[in-house]
């Protein structure tokens, strides 16, 4: 695994950090972020195609707008990486 750090929230207290990364040898995010709470989620499960439970295997996270900067400059890592 080729994790690249790409940034934490600015807004940080060091103790609750959204953070990307870019997995250069998987094309993938790794995003870090706050769990969605239970209206959340449950929003989520309604508001989708499949109109079902979010797998045990994956999770909703949150993470703050002035971080969109950050999700664009991971995009742009994988995107460019060896993985197509």
């Amino acid at each position: 695994m080729a994790l690249r750090f790409v940034g934490i929230d600015p807004d940080t207290d060091l103790e609750h950090c959204p953070t990307v990364w870019a997995d250069e040898e998987s094309g993938e995010l790794v995003i870090q972020g706050w769990k969605a709470g239970p209206e959340v989620r449950a929003a989520c499960e309604s508001n989708t195609p499949a109109n079902g439970p979010v797998p045990d295997s994956e999770e909703i996270i949150r993470i703050p707008a002035r971080m969109v900067p950050m999700i664009r400059k991971a995009c742009d890592a994988v995107e460019h990486s060896n993985v197509r």
